[in-house]
């Protein structure tokens, strides 16, 4: 899997500065363009995966969910790479964990770093023909209620301020000035 390039790749030269339970902390030395130097800060986290699962009968899952210190919000499925995961692993394990769902016809759609500042890669997967098989067991900090919507109800869904996926919703809205291209993903999504 190839890893999204950052808008500002961390340099080799970069030394960590802080190491905390979600986030690193990078600094280093950078020219600027009079000949001065300043000190340069980038924040690292662990690589992310979202999901685009759809059913058997082509409805999107989507998650309405709670979570401690935060606002109730909708999402794709999905969460953090474990440690020694592969990110297609983790993708699984989370449809299963948050929606009791399994696929064994699941593809990356496409990977990005939405935050110059921060080093945290997030891969969106498409899973096709979802069944659920179990009672989903979301983690200890998280209340999930799934929520299955058709196409017209997604791309109605990203136009919310609840909705968190925002590199999802993005890629979506952009697509939607060239019409044919937002078809070319709708029949990725259901054909």
């Amino acid at each position: 899997m190839s890893y999204p390039q950052s808008f500002q790749p961390l340099p080799k030269h970069a030394k960590k500065v802080f190491d905390g339970v979600v986030f690193s902390v990078w600094q280093w030395e950078q020219k600027m363009y009079d000949g001065t130097t300043q000190i340069f800060e980038k924040a690292s986290r662990t690589a992310s995966v979202g999901v685009i699962a759809i059913t058997r009968d082509k409805k999107i899952v989507l998650t309405i969910q709670e979570q401690p210190g935060m606002q109730k919000f909708i999402s794709l499925l999905g969460g953090v790479v474990d440690p020694g995961e592969t990110e297609i692993a983790a993708a699984h394990r989370e449809i299963k964990e948050e929606a009791g769902l399994t696929t064994s016809d699941m593809k990356l759609w496409y990977s990005v770093q939405p935050v110059t500042k921060i080093e945290w890669p997030i891969y969106t997967y498409i899973a096709k023909n979802c069944e659920i098989v179990d009672k989903p067991q979301p983690d200890a900090g998280e209340k999930i209620t799934l929520k299955f919507v058709t196409w017209e109800e997604f791309l109605d869904t990203i136009y919310l301020e609840e909705f968190r996926d925002t590199e999802i919703a993005l890629r979506l809205l952009q697509l939607q000035k060239t019409p044919e291209k937002l078809e070319e993903v709708r029949q990725l999504f259901f054909e």
